[in-house]
């Protein structure tokens, strides 16, 4: 997966938006105002996505291509790098896997604003 991939598969996302509210070589992925996954365009092999700090840490024990959140609370966000070792199926799920910690989080009247 490259950085366009990650791009249009974050913006299939229903409510999902971009912006460079960090500077414009960080592209943040939002739903309903929070962040769900940030990525460098000077390191575009790798984003930065929330994880439940349980999974967060099965994920980094199994594939050396998660690591604790770089800049990031190490506890909810990992590092994925992108090198052709993990596959897309897995990169979907790690991405699904925020998207939806994410929304949830959300107030329910956001949530049935996003669904509608």
């Amino acid at each position: 997966m490259n950085i366009e991939e990650l791009r249009d598969y974050c913006l299939l996302k229903p409510g999902s938006v971009e912006g460079f509210p960090f500077g414009e070589d960080i592209l943040v992925f939002k739903i309903g105002e929070k962040v769900f996954l940030l990525c460098s365009l000077l390191n575009a092999n790798r984003f930065n996505a929330k994880c439940d700090p349980e999974r967060a840490i099965e994920w980094r024990e199994q594939y050396e291509e998660v690591v604790p959140g770089y800049h990031m609370n190490k506890k909810h966000w990992n590092t994925i790098y992108m090198d052709g070792r993990l596959t897309r199926q897995q990169l979907h799920e790690l991405i699904d896997h925020s998207y939806d910690l994410v929304f949830r989080s959300l107030p329910k009247k956001k949530q049935e604003e996003i669904n509608l």
